[in-house]
């Protein structure tokens, strides 16, 4: 329980929405989320999709630590 109250702690950037599909492999899923903002697609361990018990409808919290941001000019 402490480790998920330091990570509430250290991840801000944080966005509301509604898990839209889930796609899952022996190891990985992706969970594309709906937001406010748009779509946005998460690569997870299938045992967290497991354990989590996630499902599409349900509400979530998009959690965004990046130390990396590209940029493309838009031509």
């Amino acid at each position: 329980m402490e480790e998920n109250d330091n990570m509430k702690e250290s991840i801000r950037n944080q966005l509301p929405g509604t898990i839209k599909s889930i796609v899952s492999d022996k190891v990985l899923s992706e969970v594309i989320v709906g937001t406010a903002s748009g779509e946005v697609a998460s690569v997870i361990t299938t045992r967290s999709v497991e354990e989590m018990k996630l499902k599409t409808g349900d509400k979530v919290l998009v959690l965004i630590k990046a130390t990396n941001v590209s940029l493309r000019r838009d031509n």
